[in-house]
C-alpha cells in the first residue's frame, strides 16, 4: 500500500503520548444503550411485570413507538459475533419463528393503547435477509395489521448482502422501509477468512445497487476495527472501499474480545490472531481522520454521517437519542422488543424475553409474554440515565438546566461523580465551564468513559463489557 493513502495527523496525535491517553482508557465500560445496562436486569419481576409497565407506558403520555424485529436466522456463523443467532440453513425455521412473532404481537399489542403510532420499526438479527420474499410480506402484513403507523414512520432493516436478493429488498420495500444496515465488516479477503465471512467486494456493490435502484434512501455500513489479520494497511484499504460505495451513515464499532461469553471466538485465542493494541488504536485514529476528511460528521460511539442526514441534525440540534439499536432521531418514542432476546423500553423500565427459542415458544404456548427478565426504574436510576444519556448524545451537561429537569442540585447531589473526573480534565478528555461540563473534541472517543463515571452499578474494571478502545 502506498505511504500516500496513510492519514494525516490524527485527531487525537498519532505519538506514543496520545495512544498512550487512548491506552490509559482503554478499559471495560458500558456502550449505555441503557441505563442500568442490561447485565444488571433481574428475574425477579414481581411485583411490576411486564403487563404493569405496558399499562404503566400507556399512562405516561401515550407516545410513539418503536418497534423491534428481532430475527436471530444465520446461514453460518461469522466467528466474530457477539449477536444472539441460531445458526441453520432451514427456511422452514422461519416460518414457524413467524408463527412465534404473531402470537407474542397479539399478546402485546392487546394491551397497548390503540391511538398510539409506531414511528419506528427496526428489523435485527441475526440476519434479517435470511428471510424469503414470502416470509417478509408475511412480517409486514403481520405488523402493519397489528399496529397503526405514521404516515412518516422509519423502517429499517440490518442486511447481509451475502444474502440478498431484488425479490427481498422488493418486500422490504412494500414493507416501507427506506433505510438499510449492510455488515460489512472488513474488505480485506485474509481478515475476511479469518473470520469466517468471505463476502467480497462486489457483493457490497451489489447490495448497494440493488437498495438504492429500489428508493431505499440511507444506507449505513458497519465495520470492525481489531479482528484478526487485519493491520493499519488492510483497515485502510476497507475503509477506501468502503468509501466508494459512498453511505449516508458508517458505524466503526471496536471488535469485543469475549470469549468467555462467546464461545466461537476462542477460536482467536492462539497466539499473534488479534492486533496488537496499539495496532488496533491506530485503525480507530485512522477511520475518524479518514471519515472526517471525507465530509462525515462524528456521531459519536464510534457513528459517522454525513452532515444533511437525519441522524446529524439531529445531533446538531440536541434531538439525538440511544436505545438497544444504538443512535436514533426518534427521542420519546417507547422501544417494544418482539422475539428471541429483544429487549423493549419504556419510561419506567425495561423487559427482555427469553434468550433461547425453547423458553421462548414454551412461555407462548402458555399465552404469556415471553419474558425472561427486566428491570424497574427507580426515581435515582431516571435522573443518572437522564446524565449518562446526556453525555452520550449530546456531550454535555448544563448543570442549571438539569437541576430543574431532575428536582435535585446537580453540582452537590453528583459533587463526588464530577470530582472524579479530575484524570480526564487534567487530560484534555473534558472541560468545566461555568454552568456545565463539555467532552472536548479530544475527548470524544472516551465519551462513554465519561459516562460511566455517573453510573452506580458499574464495578470498575468488569470484564462483563466491551474495551472503550
Amino acid at each position: 500500500m502506498s505511504s500516500s493513502r496513510l492519514p494525516a495527523p490524527c485527531y487525537v496525535p498519532c505519538s506514543s503520548g496520545g495512544i498512550g491517553l487512548l491506552r490509559k482508557y482503554s478499559g471495560p465500560v458500558p456502550r449505555y444503550t441503557s441505563y442500568p445496562t442490561a447485565n444488571h436486569f433481574t428475574t425477579d419481576l414481581a411485583p411490576f411485570g411486564p403487563e404493569a409497565l405496558i399499562a404503566q407506558d400507556n399512562l405516561s403520555g401515550a407516545g410513539p413507538l418503536s418497534l423491534y424485529v428481532h430475527l436471530p436466522f444465520c446461514q453460518s456463523r461469522c466467528w466474530f459475533c457477539g449477536c444472539n443467532n441460531v445458526v441453520t440453513t432451514r427456511q422452514s425455521a422461519a416460518d414457524a419463528y413467524l408463527d412465534d412473532l404473531e402470537r407474542e404481537i397479539a399478546l402485546t399489542a392487546r394491551l397497548i393503547d390503540p391511538a398510539r403510532r409506531v414511528t419506528q420499526l427496526h428489523l435485527g438479527g441475526g440476519t434479517p435477509t435470511f428471510l424469503s420474499q414470502a416470509q417478509l410480506r408475511r412480517l409486514g402484513k403481520m405488523v402493519h395489521a397489528a399496529f397503526k403507523f405514521d404516515p412518516e414512520a422509519e423502517i429499517a432493516v440490518e442486511i447481509d448482502p451475502r444474502h440478498l436478493a431484488a425479490e427481498q429488498v422488493e418486500a422490504l420495500r412494500e414493507l416501507g422501509a427506506q433505510r438499510a444496515s449492510l455488515g460489512v465488516q472488513d474488505t480485506d479477503p485474509a481478515v475476511q477468512v479469518a473470520i469466517h465471512r468471505v463476502q467480497p467486494p462486489a457483493m457490497n456493490e451489489r447490495a448497494v445497487t440493488l437498495l438504492r435502484n429500489a428508493g431505499f434512501n440511507s444506507i449505513n455500513i458497519d465495520l470492525i476495527f481489531g479482528l484478526p489479520k487485519q493491520t493499519v494497511s488492510t483497515f485502510a484499504r476497507t475503509i477506501d472501499d468502503v468509501l466508494g460505495l459512498a453511505p449516508d451513515r458508517l458505524s466503526v464499532f471496536s471488535y469485543a474480545h469475549v470469549p468467555g461469553l462467546k464461545p466461537a471466538q476462542r477460536i482467536f485465542n492462539q497466539p499473534g490472531m488479534l492486533p496488537h493494541v496499539d495496532e488496533k488504536l491506530r485503525m480507530q485514529l485512522l477511520a475518524r481522520e479518514r471519515l472526517l476528511a471525507a465530509g462525515y460528521v462524528d456521531i459519536g460511539m464510534d457513528h459517522y454521517a454525513r452532515p444533511n442526514d437525519e441522524l446529524a441534525i439531529a445531533a446538531r440540534e440536541k434531538i439525538l437519542h440511544r436505545n438497544f439499536q444504538g443512535y436514533s432521531t426518534r427521542a420519546g418514542a417507547s422501544v417494544y422488543g418482539f422475539g428471541v432476546s429483544a429487549i423493549s423500553t419504556t419510561r419506567d423500565g425495561y423487559r427482555q424475553n427469553h434468550k433461547t427459542l425453547l423458553a421462548y415458544r414454551q412461555a407462548l404456548a402458555r399465552k404469556l409474554l415471553p419474558v425472561a427478565r427486566g428491570w424497574r426504574l427507580s426515581e435515582e436510576d431516571r435522573r443518572r440515565q437522564t446524565l449518562i444519556m446526556r453525555l452520550m448524545c449530546e456531550r454535555r451537561l448544563e448543570f442549571g438546566p438539569l437541576s430543574q429537569e431532575l428536582g435535585v442540585d446537580v453540582v452537590s447531589a453528583y459533587a463526588s461523580e464530577l470530582e472524579s473526573l479530575a484524570d480526564l480534565e487534567a487530560d484534555g478528555i473534558v472541560k468545566r465551564e461555568t454552568g456545565g461540563l463539555v467532552v472536548t473534541e479530544v475527548g470524544l472517543p472516551f465519551v462513554r468513559v465519561v459516562a460511566a463515571r455517573f453510573d452506580a452499578y458499574l464495578k470498575v474494571g468488569s470484564g462483563t463489557h466491551s474495551r472503550a478502545v
